[in-house]
């Protein structure tokens, strides 16, 4: 007999009674505030052309690296996902998307102990109203159920926008994006709902596959001269302002350190010249990609959009994984990453201008309470992301918390969120971060460090208010 599915209320909760009450009655406050999702990436066609999802395998398999980079690691293959590759040829791609869920659910109990499990479990519980545990036994009814349920008008990308009190989603592109269909979005009323992020990696990191092809599609979409640097600037700032006509309020920045340069015109002009004409050695590319973040950090000022930076991250570290299926493949790892000294020439430049925001990500937990926290704790341009990737997970929130609160306070950090292309996931996620909040101020109640009162207008900030502030919502 399959087991019961059943998501527990006190989820999360602490076991002592005393604090589990406090918990529970802060978050009956937030409970239902509707969702603020300033920054992720689920796929803006969704919203824009609102047609079906296809089956539950493309839906909840196929776009979430959580879940594939776990099958992964136990000897599953890609293609066995019906994962399709960059290049055709070599094992054949599974196409039955009945076959990839049977193989997901036999290995479902892989997700034990991870958030990946819990927020699959609220999806089955609460959006599909299934009631046995998801198992080789369930597979069929579980597919059956959503399958069926994917037909109707019901689950539709704008009926479950809706459904989940979403207030606002954001969703990321890069520069060489025409954004169709954030203008078909903004036709269609839903351009406040649904906005675009700005994300110019692939023309900026000079190390980012196809860069100097990519600087002329730059140049052929703005008319501007990429080869050179003023150039170059005055292109970026072409399609910075295009996004901020589609809603944009925010840039991000996936560089793999937080280094800043503050170089003269002249130094600048010099080292592009050199990264332009593959003359650049790993150093020089290092420090164009400093430079251009304290360029990004330049524009912002000017044109009010948020900055967003995410270090720390390995990305592609599996070579051969990269060759065949190209990035986002659950190959990219965390590592240590110095904050201090590498963002000193950017802060000095407008760190103590309170009209630029950067927010900070890091995947390096180690740096929270010796270098982010204080940095963030000073600088009034300074905001602390909540916990992103590996560390959006229960243990990673109560963590943040406790490494960064005394320092930075709460009011330096920017709420939750969910960074995410599982669309159905977003408010799991966002009732996760919403309870160990609740969690970790509780415990401030309890110890009579914060009295419950000003704990439940914290809790509120925290899951909707600094949200909508710090991103200019």
């Amino acid at each position: 007999m399959a087991a019961r599915l059943e998501l527990q209320p006190d989820r999360l909760f602490p076991a002592d009674p005393a604090l589990r009450a406090i918990a529970r009655r802060l978050h009956e406050t937030v409970r239902d505030l509707p969702i603020i999702s300033p920054h992720g990436h689920t796929d803006p066609s969704w919203f824009a052309d609102n047609a079906p999802f296809p089956n539950p395998s493309e839906l909840l398999i196929t776009p979430d690296h959580y879940v594939f980079r776990m099958l992964y690691s136990q000897g599953i293959a890609l293609e066995d996902l019906g994962i399709q590759p960059v290049e055709p040829g070599g094992r054949p791609v599974e196409t039955d998307p009945r076959k990839v869920w049977r193989r997901f659910a036999e290995n479902y109990h892989l997700f034990s102990g991870t958030p990946s499990r819990m927020w699959h479990d609220w999806v089955y519980s609460e959006v599909f109203g299934l009631d046995v545990v998801l198992s080789a036994e369930t597979a069929d009814l579980y597919y059956d159920t959503m399958d069926a349920a994917l037909k109707t008008d019901a689950f539709r990308p704008r009926a479950l926008f809706e459904r989940f009190n979403i207030e606002l989603i954001a969703t990321t592109e890069d520069p060489l994006d025409l954004l169709p269909h954030h203008a078909k979005l903004k036709r269609d009323g839903w351009g406040d709902k649904v906005i675009t992020a700005f994300r110019p990696d692939n023309v900026l990191d000079p190390d980012y596959e196809g860069f100097l092809d990519n600087l002329e599609t730059l140049a052929d979409i703005t008319g501007c001269e990429t080869t050179g640097w003023l150039g170059y600037l005055d292109a970026l700032k072409d399609r910075r302002a295009y996004f901020r006509e589609h809603g944009a309020t925010s840039t991000d920045h996936g560089h793999p350190t937080a280094f800043t340069a503050d170089l003269t015109q002249a130094e600048c002009e010099a080292l592009f010249h050199d990264i332009v004409t593959g003359a650049s050695t790993p150093a020089q590319r290092e420090l164009f990609r400093g430079q251009m973040l304290t360029e990004m950090a330049k524009m912002s000022l000017e044109d009010g959009l948020v900055m967003q930076l995410h270090p720390g991250c390995f990305r592609n570290h599996n070579d051969a994984l990269f060759a065949r299926f190209g990035r986002n493949m659950g190959a990219d790892i965390p590592v240590a990453t110095e904050y201090v000294e590498a963002l000193r020439p950017l802060l000095n430049k407008f760190g103590n201008n309170p009209d630029f925001t950067l927010i900070m990500f890091t995947l390096d937990e180690d740096s929270y309470s010796r270098e982010l926290a204080p940095l963030a704790g000073h600088y009034p341009a300074l905001k602390l992301g909540p916990p992103w990737w590996f560390h959006d997970s229960p243990e990673g929130m109560r963590r943040f918390r406790e490494r960064t609160t005394e320092t930075a306070g709460f009011y330096n950090t920017v709420g939750f969120n969910d960074d995410t292309r599982a669309f159905l996931s977003i408010p799991a996620r966002h009732d996760v971060a919403r309870r160990m909040d609740c969690v970790w101020l509780a415990q401030l109640v309890a110890e009579h460090r914060l009295p419950e009162e000003e704990a439940a207008v914290i809790a509120s900030d925290l899951a909707y208010n600094l949200a909508k502030r710090a991103y200019k919502l």
